[in-house]
């Protein structure tokens, strides 16, 4: 279950996992508040019933008949398990499961929960107590949750990001850029401040000093456009969130994740998946896909001038961005595709069913 159906990456995974899980054990049904969005046609396209549950927000009158919807849903399916995938239905969907005497319940923790401070966080610890168990996409989300909020290890369970890598692969169509045959560093994210934006323009112009003609791609929408705009030249080129970002991954040599704060990025995978050389900075689980000079390379969180270092060493040499680069895309290829994320949580699904 998950707020919505469209543009974002636990989206993504929701609609990845509902789709690949194995058929022969589980019959996968997908909740939300409201379901407009490609994600549900594609469900719908491939068999996955969606129950729409018309709940506008959390504070309005609409819960209590989301409530009793979902109800009446899980009873008349005979549901045995449900999975809330994202904040909003960590808070609806854990207690109207519970209520409902639904056999197992899941919650997820897809984000560094400082990111939902306040009486949401506490909101969540609440439902942390009434879980079977609580789901993950990275060793540093666990961490987190064991440290700082107090979860029992015993509660958490991993199961990586996957990816479709017949989608998100080197080969196909190339975004068609405003230069040619020039070096491109891009990025993919919202655009928001938590992202490290700041960093990676910085660290741009620093690298441009002694590779005149690097140019820069920004994809993605978001409250910091106008600022990173007014920042950038002739050589950036910004673009607005795209549905489809195979394309303009392609068109990237050196894919950049500057992150501040991150769980395990979709982003960062899918340039890994069409054979971008992946630099991250060392924060979250960014670790945890790229291993620094054997899939990419690692630089300190907010230090420019580490990045820039970095940049420049790929651009220097070719062959050594194109073997790192190749290294990242079998890590995916072996690692990080859909049909493994599906079988690691329907292994979860199995564990607490099982009793």
């Amino acid at each position: 279950m998950a707020r919505e159906l469209g543009l974002g990456g636990t989206e993504r995974q929701l609609a990845e996992i509902a789709l690949a899980l194995n058929r022969d054990r589980f019959e996968p049904h997908v909740g939300c508040f409201t379901d407009g969005g490609f994600r549900a046609r594609e469900l719908r396209e491939a068999g996955v019933p969606i129950l729409e549950l018309g709940v506008r927000s959390l504070l309005s009158g609409s819960v209590v008949a989301g409530a009793r919807r979902m109800g009446a849903y899980l009873a008349r399916h005979g549901i045995g398990l449900v999975h809330a995938f994202d904040v909003p239905l960590d808070l609806f969907a854990v207690p109207v499961a519970r209520w409902y005497r639904t056999p197992v319940v899941l919650s997820s923790q897809r984000a560094h929960r400082h990111l939902t401070p306040g009486v949401t966080r506490h909101l969540l610890r609440v439902t942390d107590r009434i879980v079977d168990g609580i789901v993950v996409n990275s060793r540093a989300v666990a961490r987190e949750l064991v440290e700082q909020d107090g979860v029992p290890p015993s509660m958490v369970r991993l199961a990586y990001n996957g990816l479709d890598t017949r989608v998100f692969r080197p080969d196909g169509e190339r975004a068609a850029l405003p230069w040619a045959g020039a070096a491109v560093i891009g990025t993919v994210c919202a655009l928001r401040p938590e992202k490290g934006l700041g960093t990676l323009m910085e660290a741009f112009r620093k690298v441009k000093v002694a590779h005149p003609g690097v140019k820069l791609v920004i994809v993605g929408s978001g409250p910091m456009l106008a600022e990173l705009e007014a920042g950038g030249d002739a050589d950036c080129h910004f673009q607005p969130a795209e549905r489809n970002v195979a394309p303009w991954l392609r068109a990237m040599d050196i894919f950049v994740l500057p992150s501040l704060s991150e769980a395990l990025s979709n982003s960062l995978m899918e340039a890994m998946g069409c054979g971008c050389c992946p630099v991250a900075s060392d924060t979250g689980g960014n670790p945890e896909l790229v291993t620094d000079g054997e899939t990419g390379l690692l630089f300190p969180t907010g230090d420019a001038e580490a990045l820039a270092e970095r940049l420049a060493l790929l651009l220097d040499r070719p062959e050594h961005r194109r073997r790192l680069a190749a290294s990242a895309q079998r890590r995916i290829e072996r690692h990080f595709t859909r049909e493994q994320a599906a079988r690691a949580m329907g292994a979860i699904y199995e564990e607490f069913l099982a009793p």
